[in-house]
């Protein structure tokens, strides 16, 4: 017991470690053994202070700005309240939109597939002027005919 001052205990309430080398919490400034220093480990009241994720909206998926020190979960809530974009009547977008013009095929795309000759519409499989017998501006269909 040559020096009783030194080190200090840790302030989690089932630890009380004695610590050497403790560390002070930036956000509570509460000191922790090494095992509690984390927002986690000692259940930080305060770490919403520091911590700088930015929440998004479960509704619209748009992220909300949070300033500092303010909490997430009421931020977003007043969102959700008065500025959310959510429209539960509108249907989900689709998204393969593109239907092919060759008769007979009812397959769409995610994106236009446009003839350079007849500048229709196709899906992959009839996209060349041989597959979906094109009657385009150029009557000859390769370089070389």
């Amino acid at each position: 017991m040559e020096f009783p001052d030194l080190g200090k205990h840790c302030s989690e309430k089932t630890c009380k470690q004695l610590d050497f080398l403790p560390l002070k919490c930036d956000a509570c400034k509460e000191v922790f053994c090494k095992d509690h220093i984390t927002y986690d480990q000692h259940k930080c009241t305060s770490s919403y202070k520091k911590d700088v994720q930015v929440p998004v909206c479960p509704l619209c998926n748009t992220p909300i700005p949070v300033r500092r020190g303010e909490m997430p979960d009421i931020v977003v809530g007043a969102h959700m309240d008065r500025d959310c974009k959510y429209d539960p009547t509108q249907q989900k977008q689709r998204i393969f939109t593109n239907k092919c013009l060759k008769e007979g095929c009812k397959r769409k795309e995610m994106m236009k597939l446009v003839c350079n000759q007849c500048h229709g519409n196709f899906c992959i499989k009839h996209r060349h002027p041989l597959d979906h017998d094109c009657k385009g501006a150029g009557s000859s269909i390769s370089k070389a005919g």
